[in-house]
């Protein structure tokens, strides 16, 4: 790293005395102004004071207060200009849920729809984002996002403290912003690489910063339809951001084909909670990801992993912990777009197993398995369409004659419903950034309890179930 910081001393050295033995033979006048209203030399122009030595005759310098000019010892960029941006999207629904389990049921927590009555019809928001990009200059940049993500569960008088606050539903009801991202981001630490802090997007499947070094290929971007529905990871509670630090980097800057992040954080998401909170306040977690691009930029691979240590439940349960593994694969070609996403998960004394014979309670560890195909592609210049199936089974080694408590505090983990998921729509896009999808969103639980356990009914085991929905989705941007 020294030897990094010596070389672009030197460089930058060097090109400062280039621009002053130019400046020698010509006289030049900067403009000054605010950098919102300004000529782009003066949004890129350096005021800051340097090491190297500056020749009196060929610079002209005053008291900054006097609003005479100084020269820059920086070589001035003339064709960058610096991002103020205003930004937003939305998305949401009219839809009719055909059918949807019993409000006492417990299948299906993670999903929008989670204690909605069957027939209930209704305009809803799913999601409201309002942002801001700010250049500060141009290897320093400022993100700030707002967001609003309610559910459809909005009934204060029948809903939880749980589904009103994890639904960003204020308690009278009405939908509430939150700050979901505010950092700053150091372009280019070293060629190729960014260093981002504050609260920010995790590489787990939603990072994609264009005109960054950070990767743009990752599963939501790819997928394309979080309009429509999560991708599986999101859906059964990956974190899609947190508070930390990140480098964000590309092995090759010149094509970036292959990259890299790497990102420690609180494993808090959004949430404050107590510097003495065992989870969040001694404990971290971490998140890294390669990234590849192939045969022309038409094939993407990316390989997540991430693993927090949690503290323990209670002294028998013991020590806790949580750790990812994913891989995506997409393939981009006219027509159609094709990609598979496949995870597995393990929750180190997630659950504790209790013998219904012998009345013995066992911590034991959970894994987690997950597969999501979708495709998606043109019809017309205006008409797309897209489906994608999910099949989630939340402990392989589950036993039906054993009953289950959850230990883990990861998400709204339910060990004892297996899911299956589809949905399959149009796309109209009548012009840029605006879609009307209409869409069937439909999700099959299947309780992997046994009904009846040692010749008697099991009173935990619950039928069969779905819930299905038909929706009209749309969705607009704007500002970018």
């Amino acid at each position: 790293m020294k030897k990094t910081f010596t070389k672009l001393f030197s460089a930058g050295l060097l090109m400062g005395l280039t621009v002053i033995g130019f400046a020698a033979n010509a006289q030049s006048t900067s403009i000054s102004g605010d950098a919102q209203t300004a000529a782009p030399v003066a949004a890129t122009t350096s005021t800051t004071a340097t090491a190297m030595p500056v020749v009196k005759k060929e610079t002209k310098s005053t008291d900054a207060d006097t609003k005479e000019v100084k020269k820059s010892d920086d070589p001035v960029d003339t064709a960058w200009k610096p991002q103020r941006r205003v930004w937003g999207y939305a998305f949401g629904d009219y839809y009719y849920d055909a059918h949807s389990p019993a409000l006492t049921s417990t299948q299906g927590k993670e999903n929008n729809y989670y204690q909605v009555p069957t027939y209930r019809n209704a305009f809803q928001f799913r999601r409201i984002y309002l942002g801001y990009d700010y250049e500060i200059t141009k290897r320093f940049k400022a993100e700030v996002l707002l967001s609003s993500e309610p559910t459809a569960s909005t009934s204060v008088a029948n809903a939880t403290s749980a589904n009103v606050q994890n639904g960003d539903n204020l308690v009278d009801g009405k939908m509430g912003f939150f700050i979901k991202n505010f950092n700053i981001r150091y372009r280019d630490l070293w060629t190729g690489t960014d260093f981002v802090i504050g609260e920010l997007s995790t590489p787990g499947f939603a990072l994609n910063e264009s005109g960054t070094n950070a990767p743009t290929s990752l599963s939501e971007a790819t997928w394309g339809y979080r309009s429509v529905e999560r991708t599986i990871t999101d859906f059964h509670k990956n974190n899609s951001y947190d508070v930390g630090a990140s480098l964000q980097g590309t092995f090759d800057p010149a094509t970036k084909n292959f990259g890299y992040v790497l990102m420690v954080a609180n494993n808090s998401t959004s949430s404050l909670l107590s510097a003495a909170n065992a989870n969040t306040g001694f404990y971290k977690i971490f998140y890294g990801d390669i990234w590849a691009k192939f045969l022309n930029k038409k094939l993407y691979v990316d390989v997540y992993a991430d693993y927090a240590k949690t503290a323990a439940a209670t002294a028998a349960i013991g020590a806790q912990d949580h750790n990812m593994f994913k891989i995506f694969a997409a393939y981009n070609a006219k027509p159609f777009t094709i990609g598979v996403e496949a995870y597995t998960q393990k929750l180190a004394n997630g659950v504790t197993a209790t013998d219904p014979t012998t009345k013995v309670a066992t911590p034991v560890d959970a894994t987690v398995q997950g597969l999501s195909v979708w495709v998606k592609g043109g019809i017309t210049k205006t008409l797309n369409y897209f489906a994608r199936y999910d099949t989630y089974n939340p402990d392989t080694d589950f036993n039906g004659m054993l009953g289950y408590a959850v230990n883990t505090n990861y998400g709204s983990y339910d060990p004892t419903t297996k899911e299956q998921f589809v949905t399959a729509g149009l796309d109209w896009n009548p012009t840029k950034n605006v879609h009307f999808m209409p869409n069937v969103w439909f999700v099959q639980y299947k309780d992997q309890q046994d009904a009846i356990i040692n010749g008697v009914a099991n009173k935990n085991y619950l039928a069969d179930n779905h819930t299905l929905v038909y929706r009209l989705t749309f969705f607009f941007t704007f500002g970018k």
